[in-house]
Parts: structure tokens; sequence; C-alpha cells
């Protein structure tokens, strides 16, 4: 591993976030913040793994949603693949190490939960944890509501929002989203610092979710 000073990596995170934004659409969810909020996640794991490559894992933080397919698009599994390939293809352009482009790639390839690939690296294990970790506690139940909204689902089942007799169905109601995917979130951590993180935040979910029903189910 080549070590990048502060200053290199202060440098290069100005230059990311700019190509970031320059394909940046409207989509809220997945914006500049979303990735500064990542980039921060990974720099509190990385404390965990100083052997890691803090550069591969500060571009794949920047850049791993470079193509942003929405998520009920039928191609979305391919989104983080795309990602990859013009990350690869910009990063040479700007006169980025050549040497790292294989693994910065990978870490994007990886990050995506719909491209089930697995993450071989630790700077693929890294990025993926953080941006999981952007699902879980009460930012992620924002974008979760966000991306409901753009998707024109429901908050909630009428009468049933706990979905205790029917099955979840997270693509006509947003709080079925908890239990169909960010729940699992924590166990598919890839790192023990991940795990542990995710846990805590799940926690405030699951308190929202049931505190949430409350008040849906009230009576007048």
């Amino acid at each position: 591993m080549t070590a990048t000073s502060n200053t290199d990596l202060a440098g290069w995170r100005t230059r990311l976030a700019a190509m970031a934004a320059s394909s940046a659409d409207t989509d809220g969810a997945h914006d500049g913040a979303h990735l500064d909020r990542v980039w921060r996640t990974a720099q509190a794991l990385l404390e965990h793994h100083p052997d890691a490559d803090r550069l591969v894992v500060l571009a794949a933080s920047y850049l791993h949603d470079l193509v942003n397919l929405p998520k009920n698009d039928p191609e979305r599994d391919q989104a983080s693949r795309r990602s990859a390939r013009l990350a690869r293809h910009q990063l040479a352009q700007l006169g980025f190490p050549p040497e790292k482009l294989d693994a910065v790639a990978h870490a994007i390839e990886a990050h995506s939960f719909s491209a089930a690939i697995p993450a071989e690296t630790i700077e693929a294990k890294i990025v993926q944890d953080a941006d999981r970790m952007d699902g879980l506690g009460l930012v992620g139940l924002a974008r979760m509501f966000y991306i409901a909204g753009r998707m024109e689902s429901g908050l909630a089942h009428p009468s049933d929002p706990l979905g205790v007799e029917r099955d979840y169905d997270d693509r006509r109601y947003a709080l079925d989203h908890i239990m169909v995917k960010l729940c699992k979130l924590p166990d598919m951590m890839q790192t023990t610092a991940g795990r542990d993180l995710g846990r805590q935040r799940l926690a405030k979910i699951l308190a929202f979710r049931k505190d949430f029903s409350a008040e849906w189910n009230a009576s007048a």
C-alpha cells in the first residue's frame, strides 16, 4: 500500500466531490451530502483498519453513485458496474494513480445491495459498510421516506402498518422497507465496527416503527 498524506487526501476529496457533483441528478437521497456522510463513516471505520488504502476508500466513497438508477428501474442491479466503468475512465483522465484503479472499481461495484457482488478487499468492505450505514438511523429513515415518495409509494398499510396479518410489500408501503431490507443490514456488515454501529442505528429505526404504528392506528 502506498501511503497518502492528509494533504493529498484533502486535495483529492475536492476533485472527487466536484466529479461526483457533475454527474448528480435531483435525487436528494444520493446527493453530495450523502457522499460526504459515506466518507465520514468510512473514515471512522478506517480507524479500525489502518492498513487499508485511504485513497481507494475516498475515491469509491465519492464515486459509487456516478450512475444512479431509481430503485424500481429494471436495470438497477447494473448501476454499480456502470459507475465503476465511468469512475475508472474519469479517474484516469484526472491522473489518479493507475495501480489503484482496479481497487476503486471493485469497491464501487461491490457497494451495491442489488448487484450482490461480494466485497473481496478491506477497502470494498469499508465502502459497502459506510454506504449501507446511511440507510440506517434517523437519516436512513428520512432517506427511506424520500425515496418512497419518488416511487409514489404510500407511507404504510392503512390498517396493518406492522404487517401482522399480511406479507410485507415495500413497493407499496414505505414502512415495510424496514423489515424487508433495513433490519437485515447490520448483520450483513463486513466489519466488526460496522456491525456494532449498524445495530445501534437499527434500534432507533425499530423504535420509530413501533411509535409510528401506535400513532397510525390511534383512535380519534
